[in-house]
């Protein structure tokens, strides 16, 4: 799938509604294994990647800059610069193609690039990694984003705050995994709306 800058500002619009009907779902997530400020944080800077991105020209690799800045600067602990390096890569990718697996795939060197992260620690690389995958198989589905989330309930956390818990850190949902489910999902209304 090509993604143009409409789909692009429809997805950060529903994704900005799915964190805000989530926030305190989000920062309970965050409790037991961070700041308990992930929900709050991601509603910042969604509030602010959807009010510049009105403002933006429509042309996808500012409009990926501008959602990458934003979160940067409004998005507090790990998950600004997290997300922020996924927009910033995309936008880097965009000068050269819009298929959305070219897009997710430079997002998720990128994230883990910045997070030190691998597959099976507990972040949300295991999120990004199960969806690219479906999404190049053509068989992303609710349920199948739901699934990666909750897979990272029985993992040990090995990166972030909540690796300082260790085994504590089991039958927790990792924060930045969920809020990724809420993205992942928003993307999928796109997809099928196309």
């Amino acid at each position: 799938m090509e993604l143009d800058t409409t789909q692009l500002k429809k997805w950060m619009e529903l994704f900005s509604k799915k964190i805000t009907a989530n926030e305190k779902y989000l920062c309970e997530l965050d409790a037991p294994i961070g700041d308990s400020d992930h929900g709050f944080n991601m509603k910042r800077g969604m509030d602010a990647v959807v009010t510049k991105l009105n403002s933006a020209p429509d042309e996808l690799t500012i409009c990926f800059k501008t959602i990458a800045m934003a979160l940067i600067s409004t998005v507090g602990g790990a998950s600004g610069p997290l997300y922020g390096t996924a927009f910033l890569e995309m936008a880097k990718e965009s000068q050269k193609s819009n298929n959305i697996v070219d897009l997710l795939e430079a997002a998720l060197a990128g994230i883990k690039k910045r997070g030190g992260a691998t597959i099976g620690d507990k972040t949300m690389v295991d999120v990004w990694s199960v969806i690219i995958e479906a999404i190049k198989q053509d068989t992303l589905t609710t349920e199948k984003i739901e699934a990666a989330v909750l897979a990272t309930k029985d993992m040990i956390a090995k990166k972030g705050r909540a690796s300082y818990l260790g085994e504590r850190s089991i039958n927790h949902i990792d924060p930045g995994s969920q809020s990724s489910g809420y993205l992942f999902e928003s993307l999928l209304e796109v997809i099928n709306n196309k």
